[in-house]
């Protein structure tokens, strides 16, 4: 497979600004008196759905990307989410933010690390955009990081706490992990404190170049309280939204990403990268499109075993875009041709099959590439998305907002 690449090449960048704002425009119908919903098939808020911490954070750092890309109308819809934040899901009581609230208030009161990286993502990028009372959420954020989710004797934050955050559970996992790293690295950025990137250089150095190289590059994602593996958590259960059983592909790709962008923020700082950081970015990366049709359809199936054997076979949208940021982020590194190829292959599958219209992707297909509802239903939001059209555009580091802050925008 060899094409003439599309990365870097004017057209191609002006089609990727396109798809951008017409994500930005249809994320716009997700703001609601609690903050910002969950969108329904057709693109209005569902009611039947809680308004969820981590849709409401991803939707403000959304939001507030635009404000960095210069485009107008967005600062107010960045101002709502974070008066969700201080007035509607932070728990002024117990500290921390609620993982769910209802028209009566709050309905899921544990203290997830899941939802808790993405509140300090958000208020990262709203500081970054200048939003009026977002440094003061942002200090608020980090400190619930150190408090209570940053395990530094461990190198890794924990999983869930009770609302009083004194019954933690008895499990750690990598998917909340990941996201951790991606707020760590933000964070670094935007307070210029290195000690965030080391925390994140930790996780990463943990799940890539221990877990992840111990089990071929098919990450295992479930462990207890010691950080021992839990191949059989959730096999009764193996199309969880966020536990699913087995080995999750698309994190494959995420956590290529994140090692690569982890390790030009170390180069940029004029740090040494770590030996191991290079081989795992492209190890994953590799275990990754190897799965591609791994059933005899086009595209990634949700899961496999850690034999490589499909579980899940639905498609989800989300793993798509993570190859696309990752191959993305692996060219501009090596400016090696099979990277720019499977970049056009996954744009070419994600429009042929998710892309309903521009803006508008369904987060799920069947194993047959049909729309389906099994796991995901709706198009709940626009992040995975609107990433996948600004990292082919922007340096591996620093994170989003402060590159485009700093005009690094490719023209």
């Amino acid at each position: 497979m060899s094409t003439t690449p599309w990365l870097g090449q004017p057209a191609h960048t002006r089609w990727l600004e396109q798809e951008s704002d017409a994500l930005l425009r249809f994320g716009r119908a997700s703001r609601t008196d609690r903050g910002f919903g969950y969108l329904g098939a057709d693109g209005t808020v569902d009611k039947s759905v809680d308004h969820e911490l981590w849709v409401t954070c991803r939707m403000a750092h959304c939001f507030s990307l635009a404000v960095l890309l210069g485009r107008a109308g967005y600062g107010p819809l960045v101002d709502h989410g974070l008066r969700a934040l201080a007035e509607t899901f932070e728990d002024a009581e117990r500290g921390g933010w609620f993982t769910a609230v209802g028209p009566d208030g709050p309905t899921q009161t544990r203290k997830d690390a899941y939802p808790h990286a993405f509140v300090l993502l958000a208020t990262a990028s709203a500081t970054v955009a200048g939003r009026p009372g977002a440094a003061e959420l942002f200090a608020r954020a980090q400190a619930v990081q150190l408090e209570h989710f940053w395990r530094e004797s461990e190198g890794m934050v924990v999983e869930s706490w009770d609302r009083t955050f004194t019954e933690l559970e008895d499990y750690r996992g990598v998917n909340a992990n990941m996201h951790t790293v991606e707020a760590y690295l933000a964070t670094a950025d935007v307070t210029g404190d290195e000690a965030w990137l080391d925390r994140a250089l930790s996780i990463t150095r943990r799940v890539v170049n221990d877990f992840a190289r111990g089990a071929h590059w098919r990450i295992p994602e479930h462990f207890d309280p010691t950080w021992r593996a839990l191949p059989d958590y959730n096999r009764d259960q193996p199309g969880h939204k966020f536990r699913p059983f087995g080995a999750t592909i698309g994190h494959w790709f995420e956590w290529s990403r994140l090692v690569m962008q982890a390790r030009d923020s170390l180069v940029s700082r004029g740090r040494e990268p770590e030996p191991w950081m290079l081989e795992g970015a492209t190890a994953l990366f590799t275990r990754g499109v190897e799965a591609w049709a791994a059933d005899g359809v086009d595209g990634f199936v949700y899961t496999v075993d850690f034999d490589g054997a499909p579980v899940v076979r639905e498609r989800m949208h989300w793993v798509v875009t993570e190859a696309i940021g990752a191959a993305a982020v692996l060219h501009r590194a090596t400016a090696e041709q099979t990277y720019a190829d499977w970049y056009q292959r996954c744009w070419d599958h994600a429009v042929e099959h998710f892309v309903e219209a521009p803006g508008a992707w369904h987060p799920e297909l069947s194993p047959q590439l049909g729309p389906s509802a099994k796991t995901w239903s709706g198009k709940p939001d626009i992040y995975h998305s609107l990433q996948a059209t600004l990292i082919p555009r922007l340096p591996l580091s620093p994170a989003i907002a402060p590159a485009l802050a700093a005009g690094l925008l490719d023209a």
